[in-house]
């Protein structure tokens, strides 16, 4: 029988790293197992960089290659050497699978309300270039293919599908620096102090949301003017309207999910043109409501 190889060794070619599969085959011994998964470790790497780019910021690589590790045991277990087929290929679905799995495990919104957002977005993202203003919820159901009850529900899960902590790393509009990150809980405002260029950049602000919530169609208007400047909760605004307390948050999720797409096409346009100061992006909702009113 073939030796085992010595833990940490480094396979030097195809043939060595064939004789150690079929020895591990063999004998199921851990020193093999241990041998592969180093010597195939930078498949994991390489498949949790894939991932990076599209995840939420408290999502850290690290925590992928541990996730991946796991799939890569999980492979090394289950390959079948005879068939012929590179072990490679096989074992970056298995890690692929291994990270999803966990991921999927943290998010608490179900995978079909996630793509029907990410659909939602895409649509009034389309349709606002398209038209050069709002789109209409009639518009907007008919390219999701949804009736206007279907895209009231869609708005209602959608106001509950977002939640960010505190903690939560974020990094300046543009900035990839190592030193740039910083937590949401260290950008809240000092109420005590006014940053430099606060008073320039509010203003701006103020008048790219001006402008977006003047091409709302009119109740969801007046929904974003009783609700963040009233500070009216949606239950009262629905006295108001003689609407449902359910249909006002309907209304609520339907302008600011607009306000986004606007603010989004400004600032996209403003960045064609002239430099953006640093860290400057306009804000995709009317100022934060004062009231501790609950909505």
């Amino acid at each position: 029988m073939i030796a085992s190889a010595e833990p940490g060794t480094t396979l030097a070619g195809d043939e060595e790293i064939a004789v150690l599969w079929r020895n591990f085959k063999l004998t199921e011994s851990l020193t093999d197992r241990d041998t592969l998964l180093l010597h195939y470790s930078p498949l994991v790497k390489y498949v949790a960089g894939r991932f990076g780019s599209g995840l939420p910021q408290f999502v850290e690589t690290a925590d992928l290659i541990s996730y991946g590790i796991f799939g890569l045991m999980d492979a090394i277990q289950k390959f079948e050497p005879d068939r012929g087929h590179r072990f490679e290929t096989y074992a970056v679905s298995r890690i692929r699978g291994a990270i999803l799995d966990e991921l999927r495990t943290l998010d608490w919104v179900p995978r079909s309300v996630r793509a029907r957002i990410r659909a939602a977005e895409q649509a009034y993202s389309a349709l606002q270039a398209q038209h050069s203003r709002t789109p209409t919820e009639a518009e907007v159901a008919m390219e999701l293919n949804l009736t206007l009850a279907e895209l009231g529900q869609l708005f209602t899960q959608m106001s509950f599908s977002n939640v960010v902590a505190l903690d939560e790393l974020v990094r300046q509009h543009g900035d990839h620096s190592e030193n740039s990150a910083a937590s949401l809980g260290d950008l809240l405002r000092d109420a005590r102090s006014d940053p430099p260029g606060a008073a320039l950049e509010a203003a701006d602000q103020a008048r790219a949301l001006s402008r977006a919530i003047a091409g709302l169609p009119e109740r969801d208007r007046i929904v974003i003017s009783l609700y963040y400047y009233e500070e009216l909760t949606l239950a009262e605004i629905g006295e108001v309207l003689g609407i449902t307390e359910s249909r006002v948050c309907q209304l609520h999720t339907r302008a600011r999910l607009a306000l986004k797409s606007a603010l989004l096409a400004a600032d996209s346009e403003q960045g064609d043109t002239t430099p953006a100061a640093p860290g400057h992006r306009a804000s995709a909702t009317p100022p934060r409501r004062t009231s501790r009113r609950s909505a």
